[in-house]
């Protein structure tokens, strides 16, 4: 009864525990199985008859917080036809020191955000038994989605410097990892893909950069293209905030740094502000015309993107357009040009409100994933931490 419920504690099946040592660091349990029928690898046949024994040290999941050896007696037999081989085991792949369970549980804890050295550490191996380990993860690209989302990231691996990322806009999921974020690249990547299933493609989701708008016209003729609300609403942002810039060039010294430290109260949005700061902004406002009239195209543009009726934004959109372009404030008269080239994208994102969302926030947990690694310089092996950390 007792050694039934160690067996049962230690979680593995027809072994026989034959004694345990335990110290402050590891714990080193001895097993064997029991004799059975085994059959010859080389001609196929059934016997018993057992040639020698043999111990091998197996690493296994860590047990009370330390490191778990178990030393396994493990038998030879022989076959009439001549030939040697070893008992087989469940729990243990041919030719391995450590058990699978160990093995599944390190590709497991490789999902979470923490470097190959801690997991080898907690684990008990060695960073190229994890890296080993870890290129044995094959993610394939799924099925052509029908909203795509693409955006690039800073990985800096061997395949170059930027990297791309492709989303699911619609289940947020991963659908691939790109090394290069050319066109020439993507050109190439794309034309793998079926051409009835690029073409049921219904939007495609990308920054302000001309490549990408190119590519989704060549490849995904049937899908609307969509600009991502970040990085538009932006250009009100650095717009407002050249402006200050400007200004503050001309301010007393004093007064500079005020006007510095305090841009928060010009960037927020006037109604979040508490009453004391909405008067601090108020009086700041008071130094010049310029940035009355930006604080109002800003304040204006952010109402016309919080509004949930598409009728209204399209048509507060190019009214809030012809004001920029009139105001005399040359950085506005440059976002309202911008804003005039990309016009069908932007509208586009108020109508259908698809955004970068998700690649955005898959682009945070990469750089999360980086820092804590200290860098992957191996492109295969940083597209599958990256995808297996994201399922």
């Amino acid at each position: 009864m007792h050694s039934n419920c160690t067996r049962k504690l230690l979680g593995l099946e027809d072994i026989l525990i034959k004694n345990v040592i335990q110290a402050d660091s590891f714990v080193r349990i001895y097993i064997e199985t029991k004799p059975s029928t085994q059959i010859c690898p080389h001609c196929g046949k059934q016997t018993k008859r057992i040639h020698d024994y043999r111990s091998q040290t197996i690493k296994d999941l860590p047990f009370q917080l330390k490191h778990t050896y178990l030393v396994l007696r493990k038998r030879r037999y022989s076959c009439s036809c001549g030939k040697r081989f070893l008992e087989k085991y469940t729990f243990l792949a041919p030719y391995k020191r450590r058990t699978l369970r160990l093995s599944y549980k390190i590709i497991d804890l490789l999902r979470n955000l923490r470097s190959m050295k801690s997991v080898a550490v907690d684990t008990n191996v060695s960073v190229s038994t994890v890296s080993r380990l870890l290129d044995t993860i094959n993610y394939s690209s799924p099925s052509v989605p029908e909203c795509i989302s693409i955006d690039e990231f800073k990985g800096n691996t061997d395949a170059g410097k930027f990297q791309c990322i492709l989303v699911d806009a619609k289940k947020h999921r991963i659908l691939d990892i790109l090394p290069d974020r050319t066109q020439k690249h993507l050109s190439a990547y794309f034309r793998t893909w079926n051409r009835t299933q690029r073409y049921r493609v219904k939007f495609f989701i990308c920054d302000m950069w001309e490549p990408y708008v190119d590519l989704a016209k060549a490849y995904f003729p049937n899908a609307t293209i969509i600009i991502d609300k970040y990085h538009f609403i932006r250009y009100v942002t650095w717009a407002i905030e050249n402006v200050r810039k400007r200004l503050q060039k001309k301010m007393p010294s004093n007064l500079r740094r005020y006007y510095k430290r305090s841009r928060k109260l010009i960037l927020t949005r006037y109604n979040k502000l508490k009453e004391e700061n909405k008067k601090a902004c108020d009086l700041m406002l008071l130094y010049n015309d310029d940035l009355r009239t930006a604080h109002r195209l800003k304040e204006w543009f952010y109402e016309i993107c919080q509004s949930e009726k598409y009728k209204y934004q399209r048509e507060g959109f190019w009214e809030w357009v012809k004001t920029a372009e009139k105001s005399g404030i040359p950085e506005f008269e440059a976002c309202a040009k911008t804003y005039r080239n990309w016009s069908q994208g932007i509208l586009n994102a108020f109508k259908y409100k698809y955004t970068n969302g998700p690649t955005e926030g898959y682009n945070n947990k990469i750089k999360v994933l980086k820092r804590v690694s200290f860098g992957m310089k191996n492109f295969e092996r940083f597209r599958t931490r990256i995808i297996h950390s994201s399922i």
